[in-house]
């Protein structure tokens, strides 16, 4: 297995859910905590989570988690700019084969799925492993570090899935049909709690 970093970002400000979606709680725990104990499961460190929008709020309730916290000042222009800010943090670590870009609002996403990912990489010898749902290719997505200096140079709105259309002859797929549930609505939060997701996916 290589040497992996996580950037999680869970700069946005939820706008459409009314209240920070990274605070959400599933199954006793926050997401954004959850996604953190995933994300140093699956790689030990670095785990960079990108902060934006209601930073202090967040930082409150990550006490005890081994991982590097970064703010976005310019979180406001989008996911291209949260991107940038943690690889510029990511970068910093020497000797990394590649990294993994994970959301906060995916609440199936676990480190047997992030392992997966790694595990592809070697199989199918791509640059790029991303996960497959709602016949679209998305987060969490591994790259590696031959892409550091694009993802890096990302801004404003425009997301890794830019880089995805780009490189889709050095792009393998890992079916994870639970990533199509993303928390932006009461109604997707209603639905996860009630277990509807699960039941819809079966």
């Amino acid at each position: 297995m290589g040497n992996y970093g996580v950037i999680i970002l869970g700069a946005g400000n939820s706008s459409r859910l009314g209240q920070p979606k990274q605070l959400l709680m599933y199954k006793g725990k926050t997401l954004i905590c959850q996604m953190a104990e995933e994300a140093i499961a699956a790689v030990g460190s670095p785990v960079i989570l990108v902060t934006g929008a209601n930073a202090p709020q967040i930082l409150e309730k990550l006490c005890g988690f081994a991982i590097e916290i970064v703010e976005n000042d310019h979180w406001v222009e989008g996911m291209g700019s949260s991107i940038s800010t943690g690889m510029k943090a990511l970068t910093r670590h020497q000797d990394l084969e590649g990294v993994i870009i994970m959301v906060c609002d995916q609440p199936f996403v676990n480190a047997g799925l992030l392992k997966q990912l790694m595990d592809q990489q070697v199989i199918a010898g791509k640059g790029i492993i991303a996960c497959s749902y709602d016949n679209t290719a998305g987060t969490p997505v591994l790259f590696n570090n031959t892409y550091f200096d694009a993802l890096t140079a990302l801004e404003g709105q425009e997301g890794a899935k830019k880089i995805l259309q780009q490189s889709t002859d050095d792009l393998a797929l890992v079916p994870f049909p639970l990533g199509a549930l993303d928390i932006d609505t009461a109604e997707d939060y209603q639905r996860l709690l009630t277990g509807q997701v699960l039941a819809d996916d079966n």
